[in-house]
């Protein structure tokens, strides 16, 4: 009896390679890009000849409903099993078009074009995609991996400047559970520095693809040291619904939040902490919001890192050195409001 493993991560990065260098890997006649409304209309000169189904833009629009139109207009352009999806946009579009092709009969071929800073160093990497059920981030979905992620940095001329900080929260995230010498970097240049040095935002960009593509090469199914991936994004995920902020910005607070309970949970050294919220601010991240924790946590409960009556929350020993840790959650909910009282 032959055993046929479900993990197959048989991704081709692109580093630094133009779209059109992508579609010639790919058969003629079989492509169809999904992307949102904005990108298309930025980039539409690389789409000619070349079937498009376009979304609305915006995490609100990551619902079931956007898939099942994505498949409708699949269905409609007879679509099979040989067509490649190609995604191209941010993680809202990735996240759609990767799990559209995840269940379109039963998984079509799919390559990635991320066309912000998010996109590229997080959500295209490593095979997760799904959709919201309303405030419930990513609650449906399926982890499917990409023959192909392609880094066309020429997409980043026509990011708006809030995209690139909302991206760098990810940079600093995996600077904060992996690479202490990454997190001493970003704090001794700036946004400004990697926005006008192409050669070192392709660098950047390639380290923090590479730090979670180990992560996810060794647990693809985030029973172990993927979860590390989550810093920040416990109370982020939650904070980031319920205000409606930037998903960058609501793991920045997420971040800090779970490098205060670090300090007492896993001896992170109070100045690791402020010099987390330091590099966060000079990045033009939020470090703090007020929010009600009683509606945080109806969100918080629900969230998949929850097992039974604890949470795996991802703390820090030191920079550069995360570690999962199941928190009852009382205790949970006993620090968080002992945080908010302090600040």
């Amino acid at each position: 009896m032959e055993t046929i493993s479900p993990g197959r991560l048989k991704t081709t990065y692109l580093f630094n390679q133009s779209f059109a260098s992508l579609l010639k890997l790919l058969p003629e006649g079989k492509v169809v890009i999904v992307t949102d409304d904005h990108v298309y209309k930025a980039q539409q000169e690389k789409f000619s000849n070349i079937p498009v189904i376009t979304v609305p833009s915006g995490e609100a629009t990551k619902q079931q409903k956007t898939v099942d139109d994505i498949i409708a207009a699949l269905l409609k352009l007879q679509a099979d099993k040989s067509t490649v999806i190609v995604a191209v946009g941010g993680g809202v579009v990735t996240d759609m078009a990767g799990y559209a092709a995840s269940i379109y009969k039963r998984g079509v071929r799919l390559a990635l074009a991320p066309t912000s800073i998010l996109a590229m160093v997080d959500a295209a990497v490593g095979g997760k995609n799904g959709v919201d059920v309303g405030l419930y981030k990513n609650m449906v979905g399926t982890v499917y991996q990409p023959e192909y992620i392609l880094f066309d940095y020429h997409f980043l001329s026509t990011l708006p400047q809030e995209e690139w900080v909302n991206g760098f929260a990810e940079i600093i995230k995996h600077a904060c559970i992996k690479d202490a010498a990454l997190f001493e970097e970003l704090s001794n240049t700036s946004l400004s520095f990697y926005q006008h040095d192409p050669a070192r935002l392709a660098s950047l960009v390639e380290r923090n693809v590479r730090i979670k593509k180990v992560i996810v090469e060794e647990d693809e199914f985030e029973t172990g040291d993927r979860k590390l991936l989550n810093f920040g994004h416990t109370v982020g995920h939650a904070i980031e619904n319920v205000h409606h902020l930037p998903h960058g910005h609501a793991i920045s607070v997420g971040m800090v939040i779970a490098a205060t309970l670090s300090e007492e949970l896993a001896g992170l050294p109070m100045g690791d902490t402020r010099r987390l919220i330091t590099l966060l601010n000079a990045y033009g991240l939020t470090t703090a919001v007020k929010f009600n924790l009683d509606t945080i946590w109806e969100i918080l409960l629900m969230d998949k890192k929850r097992a039974n009556d604890s949470m795996n929350f991802i703390l820090l020993r030191a920079i550069g050195d995360g570690i999962i840790m199941p928190i009852p959650l009382t205790q949970l909910k006993a620090l968080i409001t002992a945080y908010l009282e302090r600040s």
